[in-house]
């Protein structure tokens, strides 16, 4: 999801101009901490001896990426390092915490860097950072504290060109033997498990070296001068009434992950890298600042130079998925030279109804038509998808899909999953993360596993009629107008897409 909401930018930026100055918060100076080498303990013993190569596989749906998830942690001896955008308390979020915080238990070392845009639990983080095991930073983080979102931004509005910028990569380390890296922050929808709403996403699984790649990039966020431990910014005072209240959830959805034996979490641990693949993997991350996030010489556009030298690299096919599509004029070059030598390019991106920010989808729609126009072939995806049951837990008929895997399928044989939109936000302004697979039986997997998406049983199809108008076709029919959940949907859209200013979103 984009970092910011773009409404409630837009209101910042109007109250920046009437608001006064006010100190700003100053960056922290820390010993450097860096993760331990990789752990050696008789299940990574038998794991590396069953995998001697590097190796990946696919996290397709949100059930199956929980369970891994604490998998991994369960599996821990040594070190846990977890890296997110948003981290909500709801049943995904309190389950990992308190697999986090039996790891701790056991002894292992956890190292909890969060952005703080939606940080908001001030007093069940303090009181999981008291754990004498667990560590937790905040990157990037607000002075003015208080426990509503817009309250905080509202305060802190003088300093809103340095908390425009902020920390959307997702990792997690376990031993520095495995890692899951993609698009999935940790609350229910993410993994299937709200009862109303449910992201399409995707994330990696890791073992090797490409962890190793994670882990060092890790360590340069962890130890950058804007990560500041949460117990030297935050008035609350810590709870651990709260702690143990959230921790309570594991006994209560065994329905959703059971507690697995020794025996058994190594079954699964070789039955996966048995399915794995075992091409080229190569880190993409940008550089966190180290002056002043607002600095334009400071601006995180590491990923996004290599994501356009993909595009122009590409020979014969581009698959898009992205969960916010709206091209800055870099990108868009960059789809028009790949259809002008001959590329063909597929795009999936959310409908006005499935989009979670109307504002990002009412800016994407100022796009559409010359997307169509040069070439591209658009599909957004519906609501009510009707194999939606693939990514959520059952039942289904009631709940509502939106997409926010962020992908692209280059060719036969290169794929990016990490956790990057097409959107100014993330390749101009958030840090991001992702990683380039180089194999063609990986490219056939992602390939596959998307190819569902682009069905008209689960997407719109875009077409561009003769007298310029759009019409939205799926498998039993065709609309002549974008797919909304009303007419006010309509206008709201029509307004935030003349209104609203493009480089911000």
């Amino acid at each position: 999801m984009p970092s910011v909401n773009p409404s409630v930018r837009l209101l910042l930026l109007l109250s920046l101009v009437f608001s006064g100055g006010c100190a700003s918060i100053q960056p922290v100076e820390l010993e450097s901490e860096y993760t331990a080498p990789p752990a050696a303990a008789p299940l990574w013993d038998t794991i590396v001896a069953a995998a001697p190569t590097d190796w990946h596989a696919l996290l397709n749906d949100g059930p199956t990426a929980l369970d891994w998830r604490l998998r991994a942690i369960d599996s821990a001896n040594e070190s846990i390092t977890f890296q997110t955008f948003l981290w909500y308390f709801d049943t995904a979020g309190r389950m990992v915490l308190d697999h986090l915080v039996r790891a701790a238990d056991r002894g292992v070392n956890v190292r909890i860097l969060i952005d703080d845009f939606l940080m908001v639990e001030d007093r069940l983080l303090l009181a999981l950072a008291a754990h004498p095991n667990i560590e937790y930073r905040v990157f990037n983080p607000y002075k003015r504290r208080v426990s509503s979102v817009a309250t905080r931004q509202l305060l802190n509005v003088a300093e809103f060109k340095r908390l425009d910028h902020r920390m959307h990569n997702k990792a997690m380390v376990v031993d520095n033997q495995v890692a899951i890296i993609g698009g999935r922050n940790v609350a229910d929808e993410y993994f299937g498990l709200d009862e109303d709403s449910n992201f399409r996403d995707m994330e990696l699984i890791f073992g090797g070296t490409a962890v190793r790649q994670i882990s060092e990039a890790f360590d340069t966020y962890w130890n950058n001068r804007w990560a500041f431990p949460i117990e030297t910014i935050s008035h609350e005072t810590a709870s651990a009434e709260e702690l143990a209240e959230a921790r309570r959830i594991t006994d209560e959805a065994t329905h959703i992950h059971t507690e697995e034996s020794p025996e058994l979490r190594l079954e699964k641990w070789l039955s996966v890298i048995a399915g794995s693949d075992t091409g080229q993997a190569i880190l993409y991350t940008d550089d966190p600042p180290e002056g002043n996030p607002r600095n334009r010489e400071e601006f995180p556009v590491q990923v996004a130079n290599e994501l356009i030298a993909l595009f122009d690299a590409a020979e014969f096919e581009i698959v898009i998925v992205s969960a916010y599509l709206i091209p800055t004029p870099e990108l868009e070059g960059a789809v028009k030279r790949a259809l002008d030598r001959g590329v063909r390019v597929r795009i999936l991106t959310n409908s006005i109804n499935s989009n979670n920010h109307l504002t990002a989808h009412s800016v994407y729609r100022n796009h559409i038509g010359t997307l169509i126009e040069s070439g591209a072939e658009m599909h957004e995806v519906r609501i009510d998808a009707k194999d939606r049951a693939r990514y959520m837990l059952t039942p289904v008929e009631q709940k509502n899909l939106g997409l926010h895997a962020k992908a692209l399928v280059i060719d036969d044989d290169k794929v990016f999953v990490g956790s990057v939109n097409l959107d100014p936000r993330s390749l101009k302004m958030n840090t991001e993360m992702g990683f380039l697979v180089v194999s063609r039986p990986f490219n056939e997997t992602v390939r596959s596993a998307f190819e569902g998406d682009f069905s008209t049983e689960n997407a719109w199809k875009l077409e561009l009629q003769d007298n310029g108008e759009i019409f939205w076709v799926s498998d039993d029919e065709t609309l002549t107008s974008q797919p909304a959940h009303s007419f006010m949907q309509r206008i709201e859209d029509w307004f935030f897409a003349h209104a609203l200013p493009e480089d911000e979103l």
